[in-house]
């Protein structure tokens, strides 16, 4: 559906230019913009992702993946179409780089999704699957109504955020995931499509410094960005940035998209990565995409303790007591209780 986007200023001559993200896309009437959900409509930019649906599916909130915000919980996730970023290596390049005429979606209002999340036990609503900050005014409609309803909300996003648009959804943004590719901006010009990740790093620490619970996710693609230095680098300023406390999920790289012919990562470097981190000051560093790795457990920082053990997104075992280690006593970073709800996902559409 469309509606008014919020972020935008006129340029004359019938022209807008978007001000939701960094990339700053100048729209004349009648064009869409980079991302192929926003579009300038007789000099008014509209958003064309409002309660436009691809995904509601219920998952475990491991998924996100979130390890330590209300463990164990089912999360209610929703999409739509179009991203910011054009990163050849997109997992999702199905929902996320396609526009308006290719999208299969369902409409569906903010109140029918807080209604959905409450209906089937989720603590909360993750805006995922496709990049969230394109479709800025649905969430935030549905932030506002979940935050009166008790419902957490949960950003899995590139990052890729203007300084006010993310000042407008921090009150009710409860935890992120933010999935930051590498800590070189070439990077980003090469696969992604955007000149800068500075907009992005400044954003995650904002969102940190404001309260929000943020995990950190790198993908580790072979060639591109999985030098030691360039972890140790990226790992380095999560501990002086975000703090030793924040969680990060090195997560290995299947081909896909238009890296079809770029082999898978060797699970040797995403445990190198994951030593390196710990190395760094990480308190809690952990492996992705390789089921039944030890890398998924959670250990105490201080004993090395076994705390939590998992087989990719279901908890096998639960040891943390009264939010400490049972070993030696240390307080563990966990936001809320673990929820014993038994693995689960399913679609509604």
């Amino acid at each position: 559906m469309r509606r008014k986007a919020l972020h935008y200023v006129k340029l004359g001559d019938g022209k807008v230019k978007c001000t939701l993200c960094p990339r700053g896309c100048v729209l004349a009437p009648g064009q869409t913009g980079s991302c192929r959900a926003r579009r300038n409509i007789n000099g008014e930019l509209y958003t064309l992702v409002y309660g436009s649906l691809t995904a509601a599916n219920v998952d475990p909130i491991e998924k996100k993946p979130l390890f330590h915000f209300w463990p164990g919980s089912t999360i209610f996730s929703i999409s739509t179409f179009g991203c910011n970023l054009h990163c050849i290596f997109c997992q999702n390049f199905e929902l996320s780089q396609v526009g308006e005429e290719e999208a299969i979606v369902k409409d569906m209002d903010p109140e029918r999704v807080v209604k959905l999340a409450k209906r089937y036990g989720c603590k909360s609503i993750a805006f995922t699957y496709n990049e969230p900050v394109i479709s800025h005014e649905f969430n935030l409609d549905v932030m506002k109504i979940a935050k009166k309803e008790g419902i957490y909300t949960v950003y899995v996003t590139n990052g890729y955020i203007t300084s006010e648009a993310l000042e407008e959804i921090l009150p009710y943004l409860d935890a992120a995931n933010v999935d930051l590719k590498c800590i070189d901006s070439e990077f980003y010009r090469k696969l992604c499509g955007i000149p800068d990740n500075t907009p992005i790093f400044e954003a995650t620490k904002t969102m940190k410094e404001k309260g929000v619970h943020v995990e950190v996710t790198n993908l580790l693609i072979p060639g591109y960005n999985d030098r030691e230095d360039q972890i140790r680098r990226l790992a380095r300023w999560v501990v002086e940035n975000l703090g030793p406390e924040t969680p990060i999920h090195f997560s290995r790289f299947y081909p896909h998209y238009k890296m079809t012919e770029t082999p898978p990562t060797p699970v040797t470097t995403i445990e190198k990565a994951r030593e390196i981190a710990v190395n760094e000051g990480a308190y809690y560093v952990y492996v992705g995409n390789v089921p039944g790795h030890k890398g998924e457990n959670t250990y105490c920082p201080s004993c090395g303790f076994t705390l939590v053990k998992r087989y990719g997104f279901e908890i096998l075992e639960w040891k943390i007591k009264d939010g400490k280690c049972p070993n030696c006593g240390r307080k563990i970073e966990i936001v809320g209780e673990y929820v014993r709800t038994r693995y689960l996902t399913f679609l509604f559409f």
